[in-house]
C-alpha cells in the first residue's frame, strides 16, 4: 500500500496567475513535484473573441471615416527612420537635397534627374535645420557629391536646443544608431500608413491632440505657436507635395496656414530674466558661430571634390514681409555666400523664378514645384559648373 508521502500528486489551481515554482510550504518532502493548472473559465471564447474583433474593425472605421472626413489622408510618417532609410541610399557622387520644409515641397525629383543628369536623394525636413545634415554629410569622408540646401535663415541660424535644430540632429543621430528592429518597425508600419489616414503620428496621438486645447498666456507661461496642420503628402522618397484642398485659392485651410506662420516665424520677446542686450549678444555670438561651423564644412567638402550651392526658394505674401523685416538679405544671405565661397540662387533675382505664388505663403503647390524645377535647372548647372 502507497504511503500518504510516497506517490502523491497534488494540483494547486492558481486561477488568473502565471505559473511559478512551489513555494516550500506547498512542497511535500521527498515527494515527486507538484502539477500546476490554470483553469480555463467555461464561457464562450468564440463568441468573445468575434465580438471584440467586430467592435475594433468598427471603432478603427469610425476614427478612419472621421480622420477622413476632416481633410487627412493616407500619407508616410516623416520620422527619422524613414529619414535614416534616405540616407542610407546616398552613394559617395549622389545629389542631396538638404535644408527645411520648402526644399521638401518645391523640388521635384523628376525635374532634376532630368536636367541635372542624377535622381536626387531628398533629406530635407518640415520645420528643421539644415545645418546638422550639412556636417554629417561633411565628416563621411566617402562623399564627394553636390548638396543643395534649402535656406530659410530663421530655421538654418537656429540655436542649439531649439526645435529645429534638435529635429536636425534627431535625424542624424538614428542614422548612426539604428537597429535592427527599429529598421523593422519602419518597413512594417510603411505599407499601413500609405492607407490608412488616422496613422498620422504627429497630429492625430493623444499627445498632439491635447497641446491643441486653447490655453491662454499665463504671466509666467507663454503657450508656443502652433505649427500648420496636415497640408501635404510624403512618398518612400520623403518627396511631398501639397494637399489639392491647401492649393485650392482661398480655402479655409489655406488661410489658417498663413496666420500660423506668422507668429511662428515671428521672434519672441527675450526673457524677462536676462538683460534684452545680453540675451541680444548671446543669439548674435550663436549666428555667428553657426556661420563659421558652415564655412568649415563647406570647405571640408569642397577639399574632397563636394560642390553646395544655397537656394533661396519662394516665399510669399505676409509671411515674406515678415521675413525681409526680421532676417534681411543683407545681414544672413550674403555674408552666408560670401563666408562660404559657395554659390547660391536667390528667386527673386531672376524673373522666371520669381513669379511664382505659394498658396499659403511658404512653399510651392504640386503643379507649380515641377515647373519651378524645370526653370531652376538651369541655374544649377552654371552654379555647378555643369
Amino acid at each position: 500500500m502507497p504511503s500518504s508521502t510516497s506517490n502523491f500528486k497534488r494540483i494547486l489551481r492558481l486561477p488568473r496567475l502565471f505559473f511559478r515554482q512551489p513555494t516550500e510550504a506547498e512542497s511535500v518532502h521527498g515527494g515527486p513535484p507538484l502539477e500546476f493548472e490554470r483553469p480555463i473559465p467555461p464561457i464562450p471564447w468564440r463568441g468573445i473573441t468575434v465580438v471584440v474583433v467586430v467592435v475594433v474593425i468598427a471603432a478603427a472605421s469610425a476614427w478612419e471615416f472621421y480622420c477622413r472626413s476632416i481633410g487627412y489622408g493616407p500619407t508616410l510618417n516623416d520620422n527619422e527612420d524613414l529619414w535614416t532609410m534616405t540616407r542610407q541610399r546616398i552613394k559617395p557622387e549622389s545629389i542631396v537635397i538638404i535644408g527645411d520644409s520648402r526644399g521638401w515641397f518645391d523640388l521635384d525629383l523628376d525635374e532634376l534627374q532630368k536636367g541635372l543628369g542624377k535622381r536626387p536623394v531628398q533629406l530635407a525636413m518640415g520645420g528643421g535645420c539644415g545645418y546638422p545634415v550639412l556636417a554629417d554629410l561633411a565628416d563621411d569622408k566617402t562623399f564627394h557629391g553636390t548638396i543643395i540646401c534649402s535656406f530659410v535663415p530663421r530655421l538654418f541660424f537656429a540655436p542649439p536646443g531649439t526645435p529645429p535644430m534638435e529635429r536636425g540632429e534627431k535625424a542624424v543621430r538614428r542614422s548612426h544608431t539604428q537597429t535592427p528592429a527599429q529598421r523593422a518597425s519602419q518597413y512594417f508600419a510603411m505599407p499601413l500608413e500609405e492607407h490608412v489616414a488616422f496613422l498620422k503620428q504627429e497630429e492625430l496621438t493623444l499627445d498632439d491632440l491635447l497641446k491643441r486645447l486653447p490655453i491662454p498666456n499665463r504671466s509666467d507661461a507663454r503657450v508656443p505657436p502652433r505649427t500648420p496642420p496636415y497640408f501635404g503628402t510624403l512618398d518612400r522618397e520623403r518627396r511631398a507635395r501639397m494637399t489639392e484642398e491647401c492649393a485650392r485659392p482661398g480655402s479655409e485651410l489655406q488661410k489658417r496656414i498663413q496666420q500660423i506662420w506668422l507668429p511662428l516665424f515671428t521672434p519672441p520677446p527675450p526673457p524677462s530674466y536676462i538683460p534684452t542686450d545680453v540675451f541680444m549678444a548671446k543669439i548674435k555670438d550663436a549666428i555667428e558661430k553657426r556661420a563659421r561651423d558652415t564655412i568649415a564644412a563647406v570647405e571640408k567638402l569642397r577639399a574632397r571634390g563636394g560642390k553646395v550651392v544655397f537656394v533661396r526658394l519662394p516665399v510669399t505674401g505676409g509671411l515674406k514681409a515678415l521675413e525681409d523685416k526680421t532676417t534681411p538679405r543683407n545681414q544672413t544671405w550674403d555674408p552666408l555666400l560670401k563666408g562660404t565661397g559657395a554659390p547660391g540662387i536667390y528667386f527673386e533675382d531672376f524673373p522666371e523664378l520669381a513669379t511664382f505664388n505659394c498658396p499659403e505663403w511658404s512653399h510651392l503647390s504640386a503643379g507649380d514645384s515641377v515647373e519651378f524645377s524645370k526653370r531652376l535647372v538651369p541655374h544649377l548647372r552654371a552654379a555647378l559648373g555643369m
